[in-house]
């Protein structure tokens, strides 16, 4: 059986969720993901009445996978729990997202007002739910230090108690990626995701982590099967920022954003010398928790391709911001060349011609041959990536064998 490469984005929210833009709608969704060469997207949200009309409305290629365009979309939410956890939930169809919402409605106050809606049950419970529904579920942003499985337990039992087995995921977020999480001997048998968590439709923020799956064709039923890694399905390919410009991947103050090493926190009692709190970092609770010094990647543990969007790498390559005419030109030569990000980013053979620029090749193939400079965030504040100065053909050898999936 010959098997198709999909690309996802399974953690997003929509227009219905707070702190978002009005511009997370269907259409939007759909134009955009098209552009950044993503064929599957999670609704995100699909408990929220609203929303989940609106998704009912879409063509359906079967109950849990719907189409518009080009794009795919499966039925995805986030929520959180007592403990303020976040959890992802990807569901079978949109029956089962409404016996959900009239289970939770119970224990929410705000399950028909707020996308993202805060459930008033553990982590096991909403687990137990997810479960009777037929969804796959997992742990969201697992290792940032607001919201998320590690930032308030040590270990995924102690979070999800008799339901740990059927956990189907952990999603990585931001600040960390495949070599953090594979110090921890408890994920080695977890498919790793990698989404964006979008809150607008822009190629900056949608699709700027993403998943590859080896799937037979795009349906709920294919998606769950390369989830659990059965019948010849599975990941291919975790892509995501370097964890590096995450907001929280060293410990800092969430006031004026000085850095921290663990010790000094500890002789501090986590306050800064102006006076603010410091938020332990992701690098750090990752060495609390890790079982092994050096990451240990299991057989089935796919890569992890560390890349910013394009329109940044165009910026930065320009030394211009990213809302410029000749980052715009520029972004359209290449769309227009190659159709999508993902292929001028990751997949395409490219040369100085096709981008009409030395510096903007320069800048792709540094971030193919992971030749940049990082600058960790931490406290709130992102991270920063910075080229090379001395961008020369040392930076591209070997590219094209990496990139060839």
């Amino acid at each position: 059986m010959i098997l198709m490469e999909v690309n996802s984005d399974l953690h997003i929210h929509s227009h219905y969720s707070a702190a978002t833009s009005p511009q997370m709608n269907l259409p939007m969704l759909t134009k955009w993901a098209a552009k950044k060469g993503i064929e599957l997207i999670g609704t995100g949200d699909c408990l929220h009445p609203k929303w989940l009309k609106e998704i009912s409305e879409l063509e359906r290629i079967d109950e849990g996978t719907f189409i518009n365009g080009n794009t795919h979309f499966v039925l995805t939410c986030e929520v959180e729990d007592s403990n303020r956890v976040h959890h992802l939930l990807i569901l079978p169809s949109i029956s089962k997202a409404e016996e959900l919402n009239e289970k939770f409605a119970k224990y929410s106050f705000n399950i028909t007002s707020e996308g993202r809606p805060k459930i008033r049950l553990d982590g096991e419970q909403i687990a137990e739910y997810a479960k009777e529904s037929g969804a796959l579920f997992g742990p969201c942003h697992a290792f940032t230090p607001w919201t998320a499985m590690y930032a308030y337990f040590n270990s995924i039992k102690e979070c999800y108690g008799s339901m740990t087995s059927q956990v189907s995921f952990i999603e990585l977020g931001l600040s960390a990626d495949s070599d953090y999480a594979d110090r921890i001997s408890e994920l080695k048998d977890l498919t790793f995701l990698t989404n964006s968590d979008a809150h607008s439709p822009w190629p900056i923020r949608l699709a700027r982590e993403f998943n590859r799956f080896k799937m037979d064709s795009i349906s709920y039923e294919e998606l769950r099967k390369a989830i659990l890694r059965i019948q010849g399905r599975g990941p291919l390919l975790n892509v995501g920022i370097p964890p590096e410009e995450g907001k929280y991947n060293e410990s800092a103050c969430i006031r004026c954003y000085k850095h921290y090493k663990l010790h000094e926190c500890l002789i501090n009692k986590w306050r800064c010398t102006c006076g603010g709190k410091i938020k332990k970092g992701v690098r750090d609770r990752v060495n609390e928790l890790a079982d092994y010094e050096k990451p240990k990647h299991p057989p089935n543990r796919p890569e992890y391709i560390k890349l910013i969007p394009l329109t940044e790498v165009i910026a930065m390559a320009l030394n211009s911001r990213l809302n410029t005419k000749a980052v715009t030109d520029s972004w359209n030569v290449l769309m227009s060349k190659f159709g999508n990000e993902v292929k001028v980013l990751v997949d395409a053979k490219i040369t100085q011609t096709d981008t009409r620029n030395m510096s903007i090749y320069d800048a792709i193939m540094a971030f193919r041959s992971g030749q940049i400079i990082l600058y960790p965030g931490g406290g709130g504040q992102y991270g920063r990536v910075e080229l090379p100065k001395d961008r020369t053909q040392k930076h591209i050898i070997g590219q094209s064998s990496l990139f060839e999936f």
